[in-house]
C-alpha cells in the first residue's frame, strides 16, 4: 500500500477547567481524546459524528490553528507538531482549510480579489501581475465571474462566498485541503453544487481532502473512507460503501437510521438514537457510548474498547466484535 500523505497518531486536545479562588485546574474537557487515522494521496477521508464530538477541533489541531495537547501529526514525512512557527508557516502552503461559515471566514474589509491573493502574498508566489491573473483564473475555476474580483463578501450569497473560500484555499496549490463542514451553513439546493465542485476540483488538481461533516449522506457521496467520531474518539473506520452497507458500531447504525429518506412508508431497521452526547468534561467510564447503547453490558461500562480490525479495512471500537 502507498505511503499515507497524512498520519495522525494519538491526537489529543484537552481544555483545562479552572475553579476556586486561585483559578486552579480542576479538570479537563477532552475535546479530542486519542484519535489516530491515515489519509492517502488523492483520496477523501470523511470525519463524521454529532455536533460536539470533536470533528472540527481535530481538523484545527491538525493545522495547529489550535495547539494539540498530545500526539503526532505527520504530513508528507514531516512531523507538524515538532515544527517552529517559521517552518509551520512554510508548511501551511501545502495544507489549506475551507471553513464552515463562508461569511465569518472572509474579511469584510477586503475585496474578493484581495482575499484570494493574500495567501500568494504571504507565501511570496509570483509577481503582482501574475497574482492578479491567478485570481481571475481561480474565480472562473470555482464557477464565478472574474469580474467579481473587485466586489466585497457582503455582495454575495452563501454559496458564492463558499466558492470564494474554495478559491482562496486553491490559490497556493495545496496538497491537502481540510474542509470543515463546508456545506452545513448553505441552503440544501446549493449543497450539491458545492460538493460537485469539490469533486471536480479534486479530479482536476489531484487534491486530497479531509472532509468534516455531520451530514452522512453528503459524506457517502463524497468520501472514499469514513471515520465515525463519538465524544472525541474514533469508534469506526471503513471504506465508504462498506460502512454504509454494513455498519458495525451501534452508534454508526443509529446515525444512519436517523438520515431522512424521501418515502413516507419507509421504516428504518436501525435503533433511533436516544439521549444526548455526554459531558466531555466528565465522560462515562468504559465505552463512552454505553449510556445510549441498547446492547451495553457490564463489561462495556467498565472497559473502554480499542479500535480493532474486524474485517478487511474495517475497524471498530466495540466489545460486540472483540
Amino acid at each position: 500500500m502507498a505511503e499515507p500523505l497524512l498520519t495522525v497518531e494519538g491526537l489529543k486536545k484537552y481544555y483545562p477547567i479552572e475553579g476556586g479562588v486561585w483559578r486552579k485546574t480542576i479538570g479537563y474537557v477532552k475535546a479530542v481524546d486519542g484519535v489516530s487515522f491515515e489519509v492517502f494521496k488523492g483520496e477523501t477521508f470523511g470525519l463524521v459524528g454529532e455536533s460536539g464530538c470533536g470533528k472540527s477541533t481535530t481538523g484545527r489541531a491538525l493545522m495547529r490553528l489550535i495547539e494539540p495537547t498530545e500526539g503526532r501529526v505527520v504530513f508528507a514525512g514531516q512531523d507538524i507538531t515538532a515544527l517552529d512557527k517559521r517552518m509551520l508557516r512554510k508548511l501551511r502552503k501545502d495544507i489549506q482549510m475551507i471553513f464552515q461559515d463562508p461569511f465569518a471566514s472572509l474579511n469584510p474589509r477586503q475585496t474578493v480579489g484581495q482575499i484570494i491573493e493574500e495567501p500568494m502574498i504571504v507565501h511570496k508566489i509570483g509577481t503582482k501581475a501574475e497574482r492578479k491573473k491567478r485570481v481571475r483564473e481561480l474565480l472562473e475555476v470555482v464557477g464565478l465571474s472574474s469580474a467579481y474580483a473587485d466586489r466585497y463578501p457582503h455582495q454575495f450569497s452563501g454559496g458564492q462566498r463558499q466558492r470564494i473560500g474554495i478559491a482562496r484555499a486553491l490559490a497556493v496549490d495545496p496538497k491537502l485541503i481540510i474542509a470543515d463542514e463546508p456545506i452545513s451553513a448553505l441552503d440544501v439546493s446549493i449543497q450539491s453544487q458545492v460538493l460537485n465542485l469539490l469533486q471536480d476540483l479534486q479530479e482536476a488538481f489531484g487534491l486530497t481532502f479531509l472532509f468534516i461533516a455531520h451530514d452522512l449522506s453528503a459524506v457517502h457521496h463524497f468520501a472514499d473512507r469514513v471515520g465515525v467520531m463519538y465524544l472525541g474518539r474514533l469508534v469506526e473506520v471503513a471504506e465508504s460503501d462498506r460502512l454504509y452497507a454494513s455498519p458495525k458500531h451501534p452508534y454508526t447504525k443509529a446515525l444512519l437510521a436517523s438520515v431522512p429518506v424521501p418515502d413516507p412508508d419507509y421504516k428504518s431497521e436501525g435503533e433511533v438514537l436516544q439521549g444526548d452526547v455526554p459531558n466531555p468534561a466528565d465522560p462515562p467510564s468504559g465505552c463512552a457510548f454505553h449510556p445510549r447503547c441498547p446492547f451495553a453490558t457490564d463489561h462495556c461500562r467498565r472497559v473502554r474498547p480499542e479500535l480493532k480490525t474486524v474485517e478487511e479495512e474495517h475497524r471498530v471500537a466495540c466489545h460486540l466484535y472483540a
